[in-house]
């Protein structure tokens, strides 16, 4: 068992692995959207990391199939499902809250202005917002509810949300899965040891162009929503 020992544990994902394993990584992804409370926990990071422990994820939780690829593949396949299903709850509460959540106070665990930022981002980008939504930390967290307060078609949404879970999960837990491998084959190099550097670059990768916009970007006027009666919109998407 892991223990708690620093703030900074809770940024980390090899703690999430070794504290909970298979089932608090499903936990995780699954809150991220369908509790909302994901978005300071670590996600890309996580299913990194959970890439390169796979194999002794599946093994200490269900006993190892023999197969790096299968055991990769099952991981690879729950955190999608927890992740489509984090969606849908997003999504339908979304739906049946509408427009309350701008008018909620920000507390410490929820700020209206990333749900404003996830409102521009899903205008801009359309359909394609929950697909690209799910490689952008926070973002990602509060895309599926706008969707939802939006009503988008339900069909449409859940296709969206399936192919935006399945890319994000097989592309980031086989990625670290078998980069460790090619590392450590290639370079003699275990990415084990060089987690803190790995997980600093995927915060950066990930964050950066959310960072490059804060800075550099147009200032966005979020004052639009203040005084918008999202309750007419639904009545007019009914």
């Amino acid at each position: 068992m892991e223990d708690f020992n620093s703030w900074k544990d809770l940024l980390n994902p090899e703690f999430y692995i070794k504290l909970g394993g298979f089932w608090l990584i499903l936990f995780i992804i699954f809150a991220e959207t369908g509790l909302f409370i994901g978005f300071f926990l670590p996600g890309d990071s996580l299913l990194f990391v959970s890439g390169i422990y796979a194999v002794d994820i599946i093994k200490e939780t269900f006993g190892s199939t023999g197969s790096d690829f299968l055991d990769t593949f099952i991981l690879a396949s729950a955190v999608a499902v927890a992740a489509i299903i984090g969606n849908e709850v997003g999504y339908y509460f979304g739906r049946k809250t509408g427009g309350a959540l701008y008018k909620k106070q920000d507390t410490m665990l929820f700020k209206k202005k990333y749900l404003y930022q996830a409102h521009d981002f899903f205008e801009k980008n359309g359909a394609l917002a929950i697909i690209m939504a799910r490689f952008l930390p926070v973002v990602r967290t509060f895309t599926p509810i706008v969707a939802g307060i939006v009503k988008m078609d339900k069909k449409d949404f859940l296709r969206d949300n399936i192919i935006g879970a399945v890319l994000w999960s097989f592309l980031l837990i086989f990625a670290g899965h078998y980069l460790d491998k090619l590392f450590i084959e290639q370079f003699g190099i275990d990415l084990k040891k060089k987690l803190e550097l790995i997980i600093i670059v995927i915060v950066l990768v990930t964050t950066l162009p959310i960072i490059f916009k804060f800075l550099f970007g147009k200032k966005q006027d979020f004052s639009k929503y203040e005084n918008h009666n999202f309750d007419e919109d639904e009545e007019e998407n009914k």
